[in-house]
């Protein structure tokens, strides 16, 4: 009897133990680092505009659907999508027909939105969602072909559009990895900020 006993408290001491250090010890530890390193990214990449007012995540795409703001790729993540507490892809593969369907409408409501002909070809981007469905950027082909809907909706100089679009053009990671990018948010706010 002893010796379970003696078993037993060494079990549930060894088991305390490795809950203090893996719950409590080890994740703090991994904040206090983060807050010291990375403080920006540790608390969310918040994006603030001038007001003080919280408009969002930098690597969480916002579903924007009025002509005066550029669009981001289509999102699958939940229900109406751009839920970041649902994210995922849709799982359809290249051979779904639903998937040919979405991409047919998507790219006919595309080339209508702004003002394209139905031979202009459409960055796949702006069709295809992420596999998380919040990926904030799109590249700057589908920005460009957006612009001139958005300088319309806004009166705004179309050229103006341009540059501000152009000035928002991040390159890939490192400058040599990926493809050049635009953050959609970063590049409303501005456009908000412009008028």
């Amino acid at each position: 009897m002893k010796t379970i006993l003696s078993h037993l408290r060494g079990a549930v001491l060894g088991t305390l133990v490795l809950a203090a250090v893996t719950c409590g010890f080890y994740p703090l530890v991994v904040w206090g680092i983060a807050q010291v390193a990375f403080p920006h990214q540790a608390n969310g990449s918040l994006i603030v505009d001038t007001n003080g007012t919280v408009r969002g995540s930098a690597p969480l795409a916002q579903g924007f659907r009025s002509d005066r703001y550029f669009h981001p790729r289509p999102s699958a993540a939940g229900a109406n999508g751009y839920d970041a507490t649902s994210s995922g892809g849709s799982n359809l593969g290249p051979t779904s027909q639903k998937l040919r369907h979405q991409l047919h409408e998507r790219t006919t409501a595309y080339r209508t939105k702004n003002g394209l002909m139905e031979t202009d070809l459409v960055p796949a981007d702006a069709v295809t969602a992420s596999g998380s469905g919040l990926d904030p950027h799109i590249s700057p082909r589908n920005a460009e072909l957006q612009a001139v809907r958005v300088a319309k909706a806004r009166n705004v100089d179309a050229e103006k559009v341009s540059a501000l679009m152009r000035a928002h053009i991040e390159p890939g990671n490192f400058g040599v990895l990926g493809e050049s990018r635009i953050n959609v948010l970063k590049l409303n706010l501005a456009l908000d900020a412009l008028n």
